[in-house]
């Protein structure tokens, strides 16, 4: 029996920001309440990955960086589906970077609202037509 990984579920094409964001500029992003972190990358590699609340007391000018972490924030390609997603669940986490053994970013895994399974490139592609017709 083939297990699902977390492969075969990521998003491959993430937002990424540059290593010098500013905390300033992380918060312009979290305004749409789809986004539930930032992928800081440099050269390909994940330096970190910031979420909302990480910003917290954070003054505008300081670079977000400092303020994320990778530390239960990333999962292996190879790591077993099922169980990231009820680890995810149980944690209220919507999103991890997917990282290889070095470290290079390789895609998004974002859990839909309801915890049950999670987004496909064409519901990011619909959701982002949706806000474009919008205005």
């Amino acid at each position: 029996m083939n297990t699902a990984t977390v492969a075969d579920a990521h998003l491959r094409t993430p937002r990424v920001h540059p290593p010098d964001t500013s905390v300033g500029a992380a918060r312009a992003f979290f305004t749409d309440g789809h986004v539930h972190a930032l992928l800081l990358v440099s050269d390909g590699v994940l330096v970190a990955v910031v979420e909302r609340d990480d910003l917290v007391g954070a003054p505008d000018g300081a670079r977000a960086r400092s303020v994320g972490a990778l530390a239960g924030r990333v999962a292996g390609p190879g790591d077993e589906l099922e169980a990231t997603r009820q680890a995810m669940a149980a944690r209220q986490q919507r999103r991890l970077a997917v990282v290889d053994p070095d470290g290079r970013l390789l895609g998004l895994l974002c859990l839909k609202r309801h915890g049950g399974g999670f987004c496909s490139a064409a519901d990011v592609a619909a959701r982002e037509a949706d806000r474009r017709a919008a205005g």
